[in-house]
């Protein structure tokens, strides 16, 4: 086990809590969490960061001293001022990179100093999670991911990697969130569709009992008599299956299925794998195998074939050298072939499904990203029918009215998701800078900035807020 004689720092410690901390050091921790009341913020990150030199694990008060750090820093507002700090503190970065694999504590400390001055400095907040990671300290990672995330809220790879440190720590409904914010910025994308897809098979796990138990003291193994479909269980549903065991299963399920060829959870299984492993021909051969056996219509299945099309057609692009002199061209065959192929598939599983709401609002998305608004706007009319995609429906269907050029009724759409939303999530953000952005266009300044403050008042680093609340009170 590791131990840094600096920090006291074990890996695989597990992060404390407030009672599990001596007297001492917890009451400094109240003395900064009062000193952060009264606004003294050099104070309290003094404070802060003695305790976390006594209890570096103490997660509460790492969350504190963010807090802190940001609120000295007036928000953090602004990605110029952030890159300026950021070119001043590649010293310690360089030197916390060195540190991370041989002393990843080590790292974390130098990590902290740089966010001391710089809070959303995002390679400092990337040592975080890496060495967070590494000390088993996940409610720590997903500290920096959330910040990382909010600066960079179109980064598919950070919003996952997101999702799954919150999917670590039981907090799956948020990391539902997480993609399903993300989503509407890429539109039908299979990574965020396969990732969403393990996230609700561990909330299965979760709810049946069947994730460690909830009092910390066993776990799903120990509810099953059979240790071994215990561990057969666990990697079936691992959001990352590594390639052995991906291989060992595929073995597996491929002897099983000789003497069950009609077991369509065996196939279907098999057919999932060698999707992950890329083999999307050989994946696609078992979904036909499937249609074959069900000889009926499946609305489910034909989603997963079209995903596993579309996942094979990104692969093929991303396997495309840049440097090569066709590049450009090979790339834009791919995705217009990808995007035709998506716009007729989901053209005729609509029409077999008709009254499926859920292809109603894909089939939008798909016209919304063709650049066919017209379209779009039918098919999310009709989608408003589902209650689970309502309000996302609505949300596109703003923005189509907007492109249009439709003010009034964008803005009049967008007030109507606004009051389906009771909690101020993402979503509801979205939708309150939606409408901003359309009462700005209608020439009503003073009613858009009421919206923006409606953001601003509780999350001053979402997009450019605090720059357009800033240049309207310049302008006064």
């Amino acid at each position: 086990m590791d131990f840094s004689p600096e920090l006291g720092l074990q890996s695989g410690v597990a992060e404390k809590t407030l009672s599990e901390i001596i007297r001492e050091v917890r009451l400094r921790f109240t003395k900064g969490s009062e000193a952060l009341q009264r606004e003294n913020f050099d104070y309290a990150i003094d404070l802060f960061n003695q305790v976390l030199e006594k209890e570096p694990t103490l997660y509460e008060c790492r969350k504190a001293l963010r807090t802190a750090q940001q609120r000295r820093a007036g928000g953090g507002r602004g990605f110029l001022k952030k890159f300026i700090s950021s070119a001043g503190s590649a010293p310690a970065l360089a030197k916390a990179q060195m540190a991370l694999h041989k002393d990843p504590a080590e790292a974390l400390k130098i990590a902290e100093q740089i966010l001391n001055t710089d809070p959303n400095n995002p390679g400092a907040h990337k040592i975080v999670v890496a060495a967070a990671t590494a000390l088993e300290m996940p409610r720590t990672a997903v500290l920096s991911l959330e910040t990382l995330v909010k600066h960079s809220p179109k980064d598919k790879a950070l919003a996952i990697q997101l999702a799954q440190g919150l999917a670590d720590i039981g907090e799956i409904r948020l990391a539902e969130n997480v993609l399903a914010n993300i989503s509407r910025t890429h539109l039908a994308d299979s990574e965020l569709a396969q990732a969403l897809k393990n996230l609700s098979a561990r909330k299965t796990l979760r709810e049946g009992g069947y994730e460690a138990l909830a009092d910390g003291e066993g776990s799903y193994r120990d509810i099953l008599k059979d240790k071994d479909e215990a561990v057969a269980l666990e990697q079936q549903n691992r959001q990352v299956k590594t390639e052995d065991v991906a291989e060992r299963l595929i073995q597996e399920y491929e002897e099983r299925l000789k003497a069950e060829p009609k077991n369509l959870k065996l196939v279907r299984s098999l057919a999932e794998l060698y999707t992950q492993k890329k083999q999307f021909d050989r994946a696609l051969g078992y979904y036909d195998q499937i249609k074959a056996l069900e000889g009926g219509s499946d609305p489910s299945l034909e989603r997963a074939i079209a995903e596993t099309v579309v996942r094979k057609l990104d692969h093929e692009i991303a396997q495309l050298d840049p440097q090569a002199p066709a590049h450009a061209e090979k790339a834009a065959r791919l995705k217009a072939e990808k995007q035709t192929y998506q716009l007729a598939e989901c053209q005729k599983r609509l029409e077999r499904f008709s009254n499926d709401r859920l292809i109603r609002f894909e089939m939008g998305q798909l016209y919304f990203q063709a650049g066919k608004i017209t379209e779009a706007i039918q098919e999310f009319q009709k989608a408003q029918a589902n209650p689970h995609k309502r309000i996302q429906a609505l949300y596109y269907l703003g923005q189509c009215f907007d492109r249009r050029g439709i003010l009034d009724l964008a803005a009049r759409t967008f007030r109507n998701a606004i009051k389906g939303k009771l909690l101020f999530d993402e979503e509801k953000k979205d939708l309150i800078y939606a409408l901003a952005g359309v009462l700005e266009k209608m020439g009503k300044k003073e009613e858009a900035i009421e919206q923006f403050k409606l953001i601003y008042e509780s999350d001053i680093g979402y997009k450019d807020v605090a720059a357009k609340m800033d240049a309207f009170y310049a302008g006064q």
